[in-house]
Order: C-alpha cells, then structure tokens, then sequence
C-alpha cells in the first residue's frame, strides 16, 4: 500500500510517499530556514504563508518522482499535532481536500509517533516493543514504544525541549539556527571539560530540564563580557554538548536498564547529535541491547515519517472523518 504523508508542523513543506510503513518511494522537503535564520527562530506567521506557497507543488513532486497518481494511493497522511498551529492548519487542509477529491482515507498521525516510525525506514526489521528518546526542538521525551499505535511516556522535559536549548545557547554564542548543527560543528574544535556546567535536579528519574543548563551557559557569557573578557566559543559549545547529551543518554539508559529494553532507539532532531549518538550507542553495548539509529536526513522534519506512521495508524483503523482539525498539543500517549 502507498501512503502520501504530508507534514508541515514547523518550517518544512514536505511530502513524501512510503510503501507498506518501510519502503521509500519518494521524499521531498521545501524548508523556510534560511529565511527563519534572518530571526533567529521560526516565525509562525513566515511559515505558515511559505507552507501555502509550497505545499501543492511539494505534494506532486513527491507523487512524481514515485511514479504515481492520486489515485494509486492507499491513504494520505497528515501531521495533526502536535506544532504550530497555522503551519499544521495548512497542511492538514491540503491533506483534507486531496482525500477527498481521490477518494482516499484521511489518517491523521502525531508528529512524534512520525519521528519514532522514522526508524522503521532505516531498520526494517525493526518491531516493537522498543524504547525510545524523541528529542527535538519542541520535545524531549523517553518513551516506551509498545506497539506500533501505542505509546507509553516514562519521562519528558519539564521545562526547555533540548533542541530548543541548543537553539538558544546557539543564538547567546552568536552561532547562526538551526543551533543543534551549528552548535555540534563549533564544538569540534573545542573541548569539552573547559567550562563545567551544571546538571539540573529534577524530579521524576526519567524527566529532564534544560531551562538551568541554557541559563547558566547566557550567565557565563554575560559575567565574561562584565569582566572584559571573551568566550571560548568552541570550548563552550563543546562544554554545553556534552553536558546534554550525558543527561539525555544517562536517563535514557536508566530507562533501559529498568525496563530490560532489548532495543533502544532514538529520533528526532537532535537524534542527528554525534555525540549524543555515541553516549547511547556506547551505555547500550554495555547493557547488552540493541542501539537502533535514524539515518541523518530522516532525523529532522520530514513526511517520510509522516507516511510511514500513518501506515500503522492506518491499519489500527486510526481514519479521520473530514472536519479532522489541526492541534497546537496533544500526548504522544493519546488514545
């Protein structure tokens, strides 16, 4: 069965059409970055109208370069949640109306169910149950993948999302967005024990919070720049990298070894973290599980994921009548 995924939660117009949840067909991405780098950030009003510019256009290029019409598909697939809502609106509108014209189910998926189903594109014989860190720059939770359509959250973020940390240590250290790459390349050359950053407390043992390490990397800066003096841009970086990528490996691996997963995977945005990569890959060898890793260009917002979750959505009779409305939040866990 083909399913055309489309997602535009953030600043990418993509559409994409996946085969039976594992086969790529096609995979197509409009991204606003640049343009949302001249801020910062994302601006929601900026994506959303360069979403309304692409979408169409995106929507048949993906259909093209997999060799199919409208009415060869199986599905259409759209991210309904969670996201910037007039972004999401756009996307879940142009999904509405190509259902209907082609006479296709409407699934609707989750954003973060698609970042976890990435996965299944880059391991095929991946199945659940498997545990996962879905960190990006919204979110950051540890969840345990029970079945394909069923989610069960051990932890998350009580403050800052990690990518949404690294954004703003980014933007402090005058480093350009998206600050996930730009901080990781800064920190090559730096090193990592110059600065010694704390590791916030938090209640829960699988939670997490960021709001104290990004606050205390801005502090830094500021008391050197009182003082006269400059920041080690690279050592920094470097210093503040690893410090996340410990906190989010540790409680990851602490989950593991709790539950006895026999798989640990990630996904996401900062799943594309090398350093974050190797913590994992390294705590997961040495409790005997298997690491299970999203190729690069699957980590960032895509529809490829979009498509092959909603594969699986699809089969669990997850379809969605055409009033399906887009939401700002909504649990990964939702039923």
């Amino acid at each position: 069965m083909y399913i055309l995924g489309i997602e535009s939660s953030c600043d990418e117009t993509a559409a994409a059409v996946v085969e039976d949840g594992r086969i790529l067909r096609s995979n197509v991405i409009s991204s606003s970055v640049k343009e949302q780098a001249l801020y910062g950030g994302v601006v929601p009003e900026i994506a959303s109208r360069r979403h309304i510019e692409a979408v169409s256009a995106v929507a048949c290029r993906a259909l093209a370069d997999a060799g199919l019409r409208a009415n060869d598909l199986g599905a259409v697939a759209v991210t309904f949640a969670p996201g910037l809502i007039g972004a999401v609106l756009v996307g879940v509108n142009f999904a509405k109306g190509l259902a209907y014209a082609a006479g296709k189910p409407l699934v609707p998926v989750h954003h973060l169910r698609g970042h976890i189903a990435a996965n299944y594109l880059t391991h095929p014989d991946l199945a659940p149950p498997f545990l996962c860190l879905v960190a990006s720059g919204g979110h950051s939770h540890i969840v345990q993948v029970e079945g394909y359509c069923r989610f069960k959250v051990l932890g998350r973020t009580v403050d800052d999302a990690a990518g949404e940390a690294f954004d703003k240590v980014a933007r402090t250290l005058g480093l350009p967005y998206p600050g996930g790459p730009s901080v990781a390349q800064a920190a090559k050359t730096g090193d990592a024990k110059a600065y010694r950053l704390p590791v916030p407390k938090v209640e829960g043992r699988y939670n997490v919070s960021f709001s104290g390490l990004k606050t205390a990397v801005i502090n830094e800066v500021h008391n050197a720049a009182q003082r006269g003096e400059e920041i080690r841009v690279a050592d920094m970086a470097a210093s503040f990298q690893e410090r996340i990528a410990q906190i989010l490996a540790k409680k990851l691996l602490a989950a593991a070894a709790d539950t006895g997963a026999k798989t640990v995977a990630l996904a996401g945005g900062v799943a594309a973290n090398g350093r974050l990569r190797q913590l994992v890959n390294d705590g997961a060898q040495k409790l005997g599980a298997r690491v299970v890793l999203p190729e690069l260009k699957f980590c960032g917002d895509n529809a490829a994921m979009i498509a092959a979750q909603g594969y699986y959505e699809y089969m669990d009779g997850n379809i969605a009548a055409l009033d399906l409305n887009g939401l700002p939040t909504l649990g990964i866990d939702y039923r």
